[in-house]
């Protein structure tokens, strides 16, 4: 925030969203700003439709007098569109402005039929999720997206992304935004992209562990990747490298998809245990399939979960005692019982007992919904920033 007796109208839209303070009395004794000048800055948020009046508060004054009236942030004018990309299918969401899942649809989407085909049908989607969740085109104020390869958060393109051919460099922010627009006639929206585990666990953090400072999400599906939330914020690296686990040296032999030998994604992700299936004979070509014959019991994909969680544990030693994580949590097509029998054998066997003390090891709690959960997050955090609640009530004109 800015210094005090010089906060903003986004300023204090922040501190009633935040409930740091709720009341027009509150937030003069925060900022320092007199009666009329929160009055004024507060009539823009109202006009905006941004802020709401709710139920009158405790009276403050032991003398008595008349309840203050409570502000709230009115999450109902606006609505998030979301996808999280997978290598073989999506799914995507019409969300409300606090995560409220409104509309939902997932199917197959393959990523290797390059951006411009799956962001147009992106595009479709999100026009009949719209009409299935009852609001107009005009209603969206901006899109999430998740992707299953390291991003470039400033540009909003994916570097060098193994599991993407055809994607690297892709103007994925202004073929989402045009798609959109074809398919609902509405103007241009804000597309924010980021790496699937990134928003996974920034979803997993803000709905259920916000109170933890230091939280890692690891995502086991066709691929291996890390998010990490440091501090409340996803933890990138210089260019969005931070996380990418798969692509640790292991020592093995195998080929991973990024064309070195010996990744972590080679012998450990799901589709390494999907590939070692089908050598035995057992039908199965990605992730998902290994997910389907785990929840099934079939007892080669549960041995070779296992035996995975193993290997995955043993990297995840040297994350915990590098980030000392208050909550590792472990999701995707493998984070089931087996996988995370593997991962706690190895990771308490070789970490130090003073990383793991505190350390809860856990599965998702938002499912297949994480990154839609993270991805919606991430646009309403963005939109509703200080800095940019200013830009767009001048944009506005009011």
């Amino acid at each position: 925030m800015t210094g005090r007796g010089q906060a903003r109208a986004g300023d204090l839209l922040e501190l009633v969203r935040s409930g740091r303070a709720t009341t027009r009395g509150a937030l003069q004794q925060v900022t320092g700003l007199s009666r009329a000048t929160v009055g004024q800055r507060l009539d823009r948020l109202f006009r905006a439709g941004w802020l709401r009046e709710g139920a009158g508060g405790p009276v403050d004054s032991p003398l008595g007098g008349r309840p203050s009236i409570t502000l709230e942030f009115d999450d109902e004018h606006a609505v998030v569109l979301a996808a999280d990309l997978d290598t073989r299918h999506a799914r995507a969401a019409v969300l409300s402005l606090t995560g409220e899942i409104l509309a939902e649809r997932s199917g197959v989407l393959l990523v290797e039929d390059g951006p411009d085909a799956v962001l147009g049908e992106l595009g479709g989607w999100f026009a009949e999720l719209l009409e299935k969740a009852g609001r107009p085109a005009e209603s969206a104020c901006g899109i999430g997206l998740a992707v299953p390869g390291p991003v470039d958060s400033e540009t909003g393109r994916v570097v060098q992304p193994p599991m993407m051919p055809g994607w690297d460099g892709y103007d994925i922010r202004g073929r989402l935004s045009r798609a959109f627009g074809e398919r609902t006639g509405a103007g241009a929206v804000p597309v924010l992209v980021d790496n699937d585990a990134n928003l996974m666990a920034y979803g997993e953090q803000r709905a259920g562990y916000a109170d933890c400072s230091a939280f890692v999400l690891v995502k086991v599906s066709t691929g291996i990747g890390a998010g990490v939330v440091v501090g409340g914020s996803i933890f990138r690296g210089i260019d969005g490298g931070a996380g990418d686990i798969g692509h640790i040296r292991v020592g093995a032999e195998a080929l991973c998809r990024c064309g070195s030998y010996g990744c972590l994604a080679a012998v450990a992700s799901g589709g390494a245990v999907a590939r070692r299936l089908a050598e035995a004979g057992v039908p199965a070509a990605s992730g998902s399939d290994v997910r389907e014959l785990l929840a099934a019991g079939h007892p080669e994909a549960v041995g070779l979960a296992r035996e995975a969680g193993r290997q995955v544990g043993d990297v995840l030693a040297t994350v915990v005692t590098l980030l000392n994580p208050g909550v590792l949590m472990i999701a995707g097509d493998l984070a089931g019982t087996p996988f995370l029998t593997g991962v706690r054998e190895l990771l308490y066997q070789r970490a130090l007992p003073r990383s793991t003390a505190h350390l809860d090891v856990v599965t998702s709690r938002l499912g297949e919904r994480a990154g839609l959960v993270g991805a919606a997050a991430l646009v309403v955090e963005y939109l509703y920033a200080p800095e940019r609640v200013e830009e767009r009530l001048s944009a506005m004109g009011v």
